[in-house]
């Protein structure tokens, strides 16, 4: 009898579901979308020509992608893949002109992570690498080519450094919540063509992003 009650109550006790939590270790391939919001916070010289000039870049919210690999416990390798989409403003003595340029952005970024706590709930980690820029389907405005005339903008690609905080957090066996704050450094210069001419302007644009997401364990 009393093994037989034993018994039942092991039985009984393997039935109960039990909290697993999602801990990384080596070998695991960590997926994450998260939602960015990439906020520059540009600095740039004067447009040749137009002394007193600058250009100001807007902010963009997109999805992202992201993979990391864990070669050991503690250390993994993380790929960015996002494209936004900004606008360029006139400053200074273009300030009249609103929208100078749009552009889309695609930075590629590969960081080296550690992770503080791997078999915890709450997983801490902070990284870094290196982003390479390339900036594609440029634009200029109507507000700029009805005070330039035609105008065809073309931006240099950037190859930068970057830096990363995040917390992945559990709520399921294999799905956690992430929130991830990243700083890129990002230069690139702006060559405006007109039919009088070429004008330059250098950019600094190094945004912070901040990120909000789901991720999944494999």
């Amino acid at each position: 009898m009393r093994r037989y009650f034993a018994s039942a109550l092991l039985a009984a006790a393997s039935a109960v579901p039990t909290t697993v939590h999602a801990q990384t270790q080596a070998g695991d391939w960590l997926i994450r979308a998260r939602a960015i919001l990439v906020s520059p916070t540009e600095t740039s010289g004067e447009v040749s020509g137009f002394p007193g000039s600058g250009v100001g870049v807007t902010d963009s919210v997109m999805p992202e992608v992201d993979f990391t690999y864990m070669a050991t416990n503690h250390i993994g390798a993380e790929l960015i893949l996002a494209t936004t989409k900004h606008k360029a403003t006139g400053r200074g003595s273009l300030a009249t002109i609103d929208t100078v340029a749009s552009t889309w952005v695609l930075p590629p970024t590969l960081t080296l992570q550690y992770h503080l706590n791997p078999a915890g709930k709450v997983r801490p980690y902070l990284g870094g690498g290196v982003n390479y820029t390339i900036f594609y389907s440029e634009d200029a405005s109507d507000q700029l080519e009805s005070a330039l005339g035609r105008t065809r903008i073309r931006m240099s690609d950037s190859v930068g450094y970057a830096l990363q905080a995040g917390l992945d957090v559990d709520i399921g066996p294999r799905t956690f919540l992430n929130l991830d704050v990243k700083y890129l450094d990002i230069d690139t210069t702006a060559r405006l063509t007109t039919g009088a001419g070429t004008n330059r302007v250098r950019v600094s644009i190094d945004p912070i992003v901040v990120g909000v997401g789901i991720g999944m364990r494999f």
